[in-house]
């Protein structure tokens, strides 16, 4: 098995997720956290709720993570019925219920369940993609709208080739192997594709930006967050973040900032009816 396909594996590996990278929120925060420096700021959640401005009915949040975009909806949207769903009962402890553990590709609901559903930055743990897509379909009403998000193949590029420099520095060798990269499986590039086996209409909106980091502490939490991954790596975990600080500091020290270029989208789609084919809208939100 390659480096890759165990990277894969493991990204789909469904006791790693439920009980080591999202046991509970501490790394999910730590990679949500470096948003903070980005310019210009987004506010997910809000557009999230946004694209459910004429929904009504039940809503469900599938792989809802800590909880963010369950407590934005119950906050401005009380009149939904909104159920937040993870693999981990551990990251569930703090989100406010209605909540459950269920796997994505076996949702506890009768077909033709929910108006809405939201799979936001979690496609790509999916372990049979496509079967994911077709269990999201399942549980909408026809016509029902589908919320997902993810990020570009080129989305932080800049921390990839900071990692694969570090790693070389700990091996030795003039580049070291890549890190996991989390939405490779489900990309920005990658999931019209996949969605449009059972939705239409299926517009594309992207969220590009720059992060600019005078202090190297927020691209040592975002890397430690990788830790649940470590063993697929190829290199000494801990010694290659130590590495890629120092390198990080170097970096601001020269240029005054570390930039990352960041790229990552909200897909909005409906679930298809019979006869209708998918449809890809490309749009931008600057």
């Amino acid at each position: 098995m390659s480096n890759t396909d165990q990277q894969n594996a493991a990204v789909t590996d469904a006791k790693l997720l439920a009980n080591s990278a999202y046991g509970d929120e501490r790394h999910l925060a730590a990679r949500q956290s470096i948003y903070r420096w980005q310019q210009p700021q987004y506010d997910l959640p809000g557009l999230v709720a946004e694209q459910l401005g004429d929904t009504t009915g039940r809503v469900l949040d599938v792989g809802c993570g800590n909880g963010k975009f369950v407590k934005r909806l119950r906050q401005d949207r009380p009149d939904l019925d909104v159920i937040g769903l993870d693999i981990s009962a551990g990251i569930l402890a703090d989100v406010p219920g209605p909540v459950a553990v269920a796997d994505a590709q076996a949702l506890p609901f009768t077909d033709d369940t929910a108006e809405a559903v939201l799979a936001l930055h979690m496609l790509y743990h999916a372990r049979n993609i496509p079967a994911t897509v077709a269990e999201l379909a399942r549980v909408l009403k026809p016509g029902g709208l589908l919320v997902a998000s993810t990020n570009s193949d080129s989305d932080k590029r800049e921390l990839d080739q900071l990692w694969r420099r570090a790693a070389g520095d700990v091996l030795g060798v003039a580049e070291g192997p890549a890190r996991v990269s989390l939405s490779a499986r489900f990309s920005l590039e990658k999931a019209p594709k996949l969605l449009g086996t059972a939705f239409r209409d299926i517009q594309v909106l992207e969220l590009p930006g720059v992060i600019e980091l005078t202090d190297p502490a927020p691209i040592v939490a975002h890397l430690a967050s990788y830790e649940a991954w470590a063993e697929q790596l190829g290199v000494p975990f801990i010694e290659t973040i130590q590495r890629a600080e120092e390198l990080a500091e170097r970096v601001i020290q020269d240029k005054g900032a570390f930039s990352i270029t960041c790229l990552g989208g909200i897909l909005v789609s409906r679930r298809n009816v019979e006869g209708q084919g998918g449809r890809r809208v490309l749009g931008r939100w600057c």
